[in-house]
């Protein structure tokens, strides 16, 4: 079909729908776990998600890379659908330090009006902690490493840069898993457990995918799908990875190194 203009018309997709209908399942089965504690559900949910993740990017990468579809004005559409996305991701985050300074810097009488709360015995900043921030500081090298060798031609270097980026990702994930398990203090132990958890473990959420995103990457690097002008993929890879990075840096300072 010949067309007149820059821009893609995508095909008709069945992803779309059944990856609402997957996400469906996937918080259906997260509260049946919550509330009758069976995992099924929420194991269908997630078995699903991935099948149709897997299938849709699948499809994405045959339009960009081989179809030829992702013309120069459509990159500037992916990119500032990028942006915009990642702004979104910023403005998710600004909640949980909202939350979390609103009650450090007044706390409530329930809590004894002190901050952290009476009992509760919070990590030490220069062990693990420390540790992940040096971790995904050197990532945020590595990854962009891997960004100039790929817009100099070198694949070689392009690839140890990707694998390195995504090793330490990993490493990153098993340390907070690692702290995660050693912790005296849970999600309900007063404001503190809930703004510990869901600010850190959201952003254990966002390692974890932006690591999968790269591994992504790193695998369409292997197949040859990157040249030096055409790699938009990666970029939204490193983009998102530098986010990481920087909500990291925050984390750090203000619930890890101030707030203990």
């Amino acid at each position: 079909m010949h067309k007149n203009h820059p821009f893609h018309l995508v095909d008709v997709s069945p992803w779309p729908i059944l990856g609402s209908f997957s996400a469906l399942i996937l918080m259906t089965g997260m509260v049946k776990w919550f509330h009758l504690f069976n995992t099924n559900l929420f194991f269908l949910g997630i078995t699903s998600m991935l099948m149709i993740m897997y299938q849709w990017w699948r499809d994405i990468s045959r339009e960009g890379t081989f179809q030829g579809l992702h013309t120069m004005t459509v990159t500037i559409g992916l990119r500032w659908g990028m942006i915009l996305f990642i702004t979104s991701e910023v403005f998710f985050f600004i909640s949980f330090f909202w939350g979390f300074f609103h009650n450090s810097l007044s706390p409530a009488i329930d809590i004894g009006m002190m901050w952290p709360p009476k009992g509760i015995q919070t990590f030490n900043p220069i062990q693990i902690p420390l540790l992940n921030t040096l971790i995904l500081l050197t990532s945020g090298l590595t990854v962009t490493w891997a960004h100039h060798s790929l817009m100099e031609n070198n694949y070689n270097q392009a690839l140890q840069g990707l694998l390195l980026t995504v090793i330490l990702g990993i490493y990153f994930s098993m340390l907070q898993g690692y702290e995660y398990y050693e912790s005296s203090f849970t999600i309900s132990d007063a404001a503190y457990g809930s703004s510990f958890f869901m600010a850190t473990g959201f952003h254990g959420i966002h390692v974890i995918i932006g690591t999968t995103f790269l591994l992504v990457c790193l695998i369409r690097h292997l197949m040859n799908h990157f040249s030096q002008i055409h790699h938009f993929g990666f970029e939204a890879a490193a983009w998102y990875w530098h986010f990481v990075d920087v909500v990291w840096l925050f984390l750090y300072v203000s619930i890890y190194w101030w707030g203990s």
